[in-house]
């Protein structure tokens, strides 16, 4: 049942990408590689699914031949009998704390810089280096230190932005200083950014004046701690970023108030909290697939299925609610799992 769901994820993903890797000139082998490293991105998402329907499965069962009634007839209290259940639900959470803390991060950014390198390969054959992986009109807003990035193009292939343009503002916001440059990078080795070809220029922030011109053939700017990795996550759905990256998009976006940032929190929480899912997918599964002997278990089984849709539509009210600003980001990612949480007691309570 995980390779069907995984399988059908698979099929839905190729036909989105299919065009584009096959445009980037990507080969069979270049797919099958691709496929390998993108299925375990859909597992933390498959997971519920999967143990909703083993569970409906295997209640179901017990339900249709009364051995559940056997069962409780001979004295087994409903919590012992489903104590099993309860355990493999709070296995399955740790698991999905494991796939969503390192295993769907690295097949998300995996995948995507493999798309890349495909893009990239097929760009070289009839562009120059410095355009290969483009992004044009490249703007970075760091509120803490005060500074403002603009890049005329930054190549993702060289790591090097061009046309560069850094500010740097006072306390209220006025322009001090300013670096120009042809081409710009971040060097690992060094610890900074390092500028080539430009010109630094100072200004007094009370008049606007230009105060100072100091040409350059290279400069080294230690004080310059910015990732461009970061700046170029700006402007991507959150649907396909990882954990760790809507995380550094949270902390940045949150620091400046930036209302942006919040579909990138929301995406972000809500990832923390599908963590308890599949207790949720236990409590909305257990009371209709064990109700009593006189209730089909096709019609408990339906029931279930259409509450666990009715998770995901809260879900996506919960996000819209947020993105609204009606409600705040964490709130909301964790919404509905209480809502969920509220018709399991009840629904259990009648069980019992």
């Amino acid at each position: 049942m995980l390779v069907l769901a995984c399988g059908l994820l698979l099929v839905h993903v190729m036909l989105d990408d299919f065009r584009d890797l096959r445009d980037a000139g990507a080969t069979v082998g270049d797919l099958g590689i691709y496929s390998l490293v993108a299925i375990p991105g859909f597992l933390a998402f498959t997971l519920p699914i999967v143990l909703l329907l083993s569970t409906l499965y295997v209640l179901g069962k017990l339900h249709k031949a009364n051995e559940l009634t056997a069962m409780r007839a001979a004295g087994v209290g409903f919590g012992r009998l489903m104590a099993p259940i309860w355990l493999a639900g709070f296995l399955f959470c740790g698991l999905s704390y494991w796939l969503n803390s390192y295993v769907v991060p690295w097949s998300v950014e995996k995948t995507r810089l493999m798309k890349e390198e495909f893009q990239f390969r097929a760009q070289a054959q009839s562009l120059p280096v410095d355009r290969i992986g483009a992004v044009y009109s490249v703007g970075f807003d760091n509120p803490y230190p005060r500074r403002m990035w603009f890049f005329n193009r930054y190549s993702k292939f060289t790591k090097k932005a061009y046309g560069a343009n850094v500010a740097e503002m006072d306390v209220r916001g006025r322009e001090t200083n300013r670096i120009i440059a042809t081409e710009a990078w971040y060097d690992e080795a060094r610890r900074a950014w390092v500028f080539k070809d430009g010109r630094e220029m100072g200004f007094d922030p009370d008049n606007g004046i230009n105060t100072s011109s100091v040409p350059f053939t290279e400069k080294v700017v230690p004080r310059f701690q910015e990732d461009p990795k970061l700046m170029m996550l700006i402007d991507r759905r959150p649907i396909d970023l990882s954990s760790t990256e809507l995380k550094e998009l949270d902390d940045y976006l949150a620091s400046e108030n930036n209302p942006k940032g919040i579909p990138y929190a929301v995406r972000y929480y809500g990832l923390i909290a599908d963590i308890l899912s599949p207790l949720i997918v236990i409590g909305i599964a257990v009371p209709f697939a064990a109700a009593g002997v006189r209730t089909n278990p096709a019609v408990g089984v339906s029931k279930a299925i259409g509450l666990f849709f009715l998770y995901f539509i809260l879900q996506n009210l919960a996000a819209s609610l947020a993105t609204k600003q009606l409600v705040d980001p964490g709130l909301a990612a964790w919404l509905p799992n209480i809502g969920m949480t509220g018709l399991a007691i009840i629904l259990f309570a009648r069980l019992r």
